[in-house]
């Protein structure tokens, strides 16, 4: 999965962003929860009451050392083992455009979430777009380093369509975050064009 770890300079904005979102001591489920690393954090800095659902073994007994409540499963596979609203929050975090059927993923989201919280990268974005027009290749950037033949990313997406989606399934947008360059935009332009020059979003969602 394409997750953001804790880089030299500190802790990577996406996790950062994160943990300001999530209130104390609320109940979440981080779902392709890599090594834990997210999961650990909000258990020491929010003292969630957190679990994670994660396919890969060697991440899961990553997990399981760290001391993390985890079970190895795909959540392709849907959710079926929470009873709806269940969690506070349910957490995608750069795992959504790696899913075989995000649409299913997200439906099972937000049954079993009061709250999700869903990020990705965004396809659209200006540096990506001039690549393709320039090039003729498939993009790569910072968030999408991969090699057509190599990546994880099987289905990418833009913010626009991501608002797209929630208005056909009637998915209530909360909050939208939008960060280029492991930094928070601000600026009206990004509200206004954020499919334009965000490199990556991070969305609050609801039923």
């Amino acid at each position: 999965m394409n997750k953001h770890y804790k880089t030299s300079k500190g802790l990577h904005l996406n996790y950062s962003l994160i943990l300001d979102i999530i209130e104390e001591n609320s109940k979440i489920l981080d779902l392709g929860c890599g090594d834990g690393y997210l999961l650990k954090l909000l258990k020491e800095e929010k003292k969630v009451l957190g679990s994670g659902i994660e396919i890969s073994q060697e991440h899961v007994i990553k997990c399981l050392e760290k001391g993390l409540s985890v079970i190895q499963g795909n959540i392709d596979e849907g959710l079926k083992q929470f009873s709806d609203k269940s969690y506070d929050y349910v957490i995608l975090n750069q795992t959504l455009q790696s899913t075989n059927k995000p649409d299913y993923v997200l439906e099972e989201m937000l049954r079993v979430g009061k709250k999700c919280i869903v990020s990705f990268p965004n396809f659209a974005y200006w540096r990506v777009r001039f690549n393709y027009l320039f090039t003729g290749n498939m993009p790569k950037s910072k968030v999408l380093p991969f090699e057509w033949y190599n990546t994880p990313n099987i289905h990418l997406l833009t913010i626009k369509d991501f608002f797209e989606f929630a208005q056909k399934h009637n998915i209530k947008i909360l909050n939208g975050i939008y960060t280029t360059k492991a930094t928070k935009r601000n600026m009206v332009q990004y509200s206004l064009f954020s499919n334009f020059f965000a490199e990556e979003a991070i969305f609050v969602i609801t039923k």
